[in-house]
């Protein structure tokens, strides 16, 4: 063997271990790089999730105000990510859900308010009602007034009852009533029996009158 044909041999081996070892190293180098790449789209994802966060938080609370839309780097978008899709659609996913209780926690408060207000009103016409009806004291005072002979607190406890269905009048009720009137002047009681019967205190003119009467025929 020559010693041209030797000095080749040993150059070839000489190369080849170097392109082998060039192989490996950019091999290794690839791998690097490619780590780094998905660390950082992951961080990315994460940035534009927490990004479609906030939007939906500010629209939720009425803000106007127009926020700049990151613009995707080309080198990102070149690179496939398997990755960032497979993360992507539970975030966006999330994203929806987030947005979609604040609208509805948005909608609850109004429709609470609303609520609130209408019943306010309902209320108010209430107490409004109650206080243009008459007392019981009024009508019981009213309905003696109108009657041309005594009333037991049965019969009176029936006609306004019958006058006024809308309330709830009661026989007990009303011979309370009746007896606080009496006790005051304003209705007069006699008894018959068994029976008592009411009447209105200005009606009661005709003993006087049958005495005035005995009076004179004497």
């Amino acid at each position: 063997m020559s010693e041209s044909t030797t000095d080749t041999m040993g150059l070839t081996h000489q190369y080849s271990t170097q392109v082998a070892a060039d192989l490996e190293t950019n091999l290794k180098e690839q791998e690097r790089l490619g780590g780094d790449i998905a660390a950082l789209q992951e961080q990315l994802a994460a940035l534009q999730h927490d990004h479609s966060v906030l939007v939906n938080i500010q629209q939720a609370l009425g803000v106007t105000q127009t926020t700049k839309e990151p613009t995707p780097s080309t080198e990102t978008a070149a690179v496939p990510s398997p990755r960032q899709k497979a993360k992507s659609a539970p975030r966006s996913k999330q994203s929806a859900r987030k947005s979609t209780a604040a609208q509805e926690g948005t909608t609850a408060k109004k429709s609470t308010a609303a609520q609130e207000r209408t019943t306010a009103k309902k209320s108010t016409a209430k107490s409004e009602t109650k206080a243009a009806q008459p007392t019981l004291v009024g009508l019981i005072r009213s309905h003696l007034s109108e009657q041309d002979e005594p009333r037991s607190a049965a019969e009176i406890s029936a006609a306004l009852g019958q006058a006024h269905p809308e309330r709830d009048i009661k026989t007990k009720v009303v011979r309370v009533t009746l007896e606080g009137l009496v006790a005051r002047s304003q209705a007069q009681r006699t008894k018959q029996g068994s029976s008592v019967f009411y009447t209105a205190p200005e009606t009661e003119t005709t003993p006087p009158a049958e005495a005035q009467s005995e009076d004179t025929n004497s």
